[in-house]
C-alpha cells in the first residue's frame, strides 16, 4: 500500500490545500493529512478543531476518490511523523519560488534523517498559488471578504472566529 503523508498547520484549510490533498489522492492509496500542532505559530483554530475541518474537507473527497484520507495531529519531526504512519512519501505543495528554497533545505535535512522516504512536490493550481493561511486569516480579521480562499464550512468556522 502506497501511504503519503501531506503535512501543515492548516489554520485554516484553504482551497489551496484542498487541490493538493485532491491531486495526491493519485499518488498514493491512503494519504495522512498531518496536522501540526506547532504551538509556536500560535494558531486561530485549536487543533481540534483544524483536524476537524480537515475531516470534513476531505469525507466526500475520500469518497470520489476511493483513498483513505485521515488526518493525523503530530507534534514530532516530520520524518518521525511519516515513520509513525508509515508514509514512503512526503507530500509537499508549492506556491512560488520563496517556497521551493525552503523546501529544499526540508529535504535534503529529511534525506539526511530517513533517505528511504521521498518527498514529492506538487504545484498548486494558478488559481490558488496566491492562497496562504496567513492572509486568509489577515483578511478575515480585517473584514475582508475570504470565500474565494476557503469552502463555505470552512468560512462560516473563520468568521465565527473574528466576530
Amino acid at each position: 500500500m502506497r501511504i503519503g503523508l501531506y503535512p501543515g498547520t492548516f489554520d485554516p484549510v484553504t482551497l489551496g490545500h484542498v487541490d493538493i490533498i485532491r491531486r495526491a489522492t493519485v499518488l498514493v492509496d491512503r494519504l495522512v493529512i498531518g496536522v501540526a500542532i506547532n504551538r509556536d505559530k500560535g494558531p486561530m483554530f485549536s487543533l481540534e478543531e483544524r483536524v476537524a475541518m480537515i475531516e470534513a474537507e476531505c469525507a466526500v473527497l475520500s469518497e470520489q476518490t476511493g483513498v483513505e484520507i485521515i488526518a493525523h495531529p503530530f507534534d514530532n519531526l516530520l520524518i518521525d511523523c511519516a515513520r509513525d504512519v508509515g508514509a514512503g512519501i512526503i507530500i509537499r505543495g508549492l506556491r512560488a519560488v520563496a517556497d521551493f528554497e525552503y523546501e529544499f533545505q526540508m529535504v535534503g535535512m529529511n534525506r539526511r534523517l530517513d533517505a528511504t522516504i521521498e518527498t514529492v512536490f506538487l504545484m498548486a493550481e494558478a488559481e490558488h498559488q496566491a492562497i496562504a493561511s496567513k492572509l486568509v486569516k489577515e483578511i478575515a480579521r480585517l473584514g475582508g471578504d475570504v470565500s474565494k480562499f476557503v469552502t463555505p464550512a470552512v468560512h462560516k468556522a473563520l468568521m465565527a472566529k473574528v466576530g
